[in-house]
Parts: C-alpha cells; sequence; structure tokens
C-alpha cells in the first residue's frame, strides 16, 4: 500500500536495551533487567503505532549504534531502516538527524520509542500540519518536556544548548520558536513512561 505522505519520513530514537542503561527511573520497582524489558516492549508499542497507517518512512535511529540484535530484529519485524544517532548530546544528535532527514525528504517527524499515548492519527495529523506549511510542530508532554517534533527546515536554534530532561524543556523551545518567528503548531499534550507509576498506567491500558 502507498504511503499517505511518500514526501515524509518519521525517525524514531531508540537506545539498545542494555540492562541498567534504559529505563533507569522505572528501579529499584523494577530491577534492571526487567527495565530494559519494558524498554523493548515499549519500543514495539511504538513500532505498532508507527506502521498502523501507511503514514510514511520510518527509521528507527539506534543508540550507541545499529548492530545490537534487538534493533536487528526490529528491521525483521517491521519495513524500517536501521539508522545510528550522532552527536555529543541529545540536541545534537535530534539536530542531525532531522537534518540528514531533511535533506531527502521534505518533512521529517522526530519522537522518542515510549509515549503510550501518542497515536497513529496524532503522527497522521502532525504530517497534515506541516504539509499545510507549518513551520514545526511539536506534541508537549506533560512533564514539561515534548515526545514529537516535526520540521519542514533545519533549525538548530531549537536544539544548541538546551538543559534537556528538565520540566522547561517545551518552555524554552516554545519561546525559542516565537523567537524565530517560527509558525509552530502543537498537538495535545502526551505522557510518557519515565517512572514507575508511568509503567503502571501503561500496564493498566
Amino acid at each position: 500500500m502507498p504511503a499517505i505522505y511518500p514526501d515524509s519520513v518519521l525517525m524514531i530514537f531508540c537506545k539498545a536495551p542494555i540492562p541498567g542503561q534504559v529505563k533507569t527511573r522505572l528501579q529499584p520497582a523494577l530491577n534492571a533487567e526487567q527495565a530494559a524489558a519494558a524498554h523493548r516492549q515499549l519500543t514495539y508499542m511504538t513500532l505498532e503505532r508507527a506502521f498502523q497507517q501507511p503514514l510514511c518512512a520510518v527509521e528507527l535511529h539506534c543508540a550507541p549504534d545499529a548492530g545490537h540484535s534487538f534493533f536487528q530484529d526490529c528491521a525483521r519485524r517491521y519495513p524500517l531502516t536501521l539508522k545510528g544517532q550522532y552527536g555529543a548530546d541529545l540536541g545534537e544528535r535530534m539536530h542531525h538527524a532531522l537534518t540528514d532527514a531533511l535533506g531527502r525528504y521534505r518533512h521529517a517527524l522526530l519522537m522518542g520509542c515510549d509515549c503510550p499515548s501518542l497515536s497513529s492519527d496524532d503522527l497522521l495529523r502532525a504530517l497534515a500540519v506541516l504539509r499545510e506549511g507549518h513551520d514545526a510542530v511539536i506534541a508537549p508532554a506533560d512533564d514539561g518536556g515534548y515526545v514529537l517534533i516535526g520540521l519542514n527546515k533545519t533549525q538548530s536554534g531549537l536544539f544548541s544548548d538546551m538543559s534537556w530532561g528538565h520540566d522547561q524543556v517545551m518552555a524554552t523551545t516554545r519561546s525559542r520558536a516565537n523567537e524565530m518567528g517560527l509558525n509552530l503548531y502543537e498537538l495535545d499534550s502526551q505522557w510518557d513512561v519515565d517512572t514507575y507509576s508511568d509503567w503502571l498506567r501503561y500496564s493498566a491500558m
């Protein structure tokens, strides 16, 4: 089935599910192995959403690289492309991925792999507003960050010198977009799985 948006790409950032290195805030309620298993489960959930509709090309951007067996399994299960992540911090890695993607596609979305509330229809809407001419689209998170960002053109100012992981990331990004004169479209606020209470909320879905 042809893609709805063949000129667009969805990039999903994901870490290798190495115990002790992923979902550490689920510990000690879960042990390191269980937290890694939770990460794998959330990633598969995210990929199911990405392919629920024939939206666009999908890339899984892997850290530290695409060689882990989990990523190879994802590529066997889903018609996606594996990519590496490059950069000293999250902002640099996101900027690099978007710059590379926008050299190949007209529109690019980037998201994480742990947001159960972000639906296939949300992804469809994000692609639609980029097509309609918005400079950027973003899905705020309840914790003050964001879970998805999409661009039609590289915007380094949204990612440089940002203190990631605190509750002002979305507010700072919104302020920067305004200062840059960007026409920013915001989706409904979402929640992601960071803490054990988030995991219980997801498990009850």
